[in-house]
């Protein structure tokens, strides 16, 4: 899986960029099936998450959120992007049977 971390607005900062490889270890599980992550962050008032997969299969999913913190605004995106990369996962695999 590649990985991509982007920041916009402003400079993310050790601590950041951390903890948020450290949130994209939640998805961990659908590694094999992701092969670019992009992650788009961006400030102004607010912190604006944007994350695009690109799958295996050609698929690709988008998910976005946003908060007045930085922490929050990533929990955001995390949950989304963990309910949307296990329903894309759960969908292949029943196709595949």
């Amino acid at each position: 899986m590649n990985k991509s971390i982007q920041a916009q607005g402003f400079t993310l900062d050790k601590d950041q960029q951390e903890l948020i490889n450290k949130k994209l270890e939640r998805i961990s599980y659908a590694e094999n099936l992701i092969v670019d992550l992009m992650v788009h962050v961006k400030e102004d008032k607010k912190f604006f998450f944007e994350t695009t997969l690109n799958y295996r299969w050609g698929g690709n999913a988008h998910v976005a959120a946003d908060d007045f913190d930085f922490a929050a605004a990533l929990n955001k995106m995390m949950d989304v992007l963990d309910q949307k990369v296990k329903k894309d996962k759960d969908k292949v695999q029943e196709h595949n049977k």
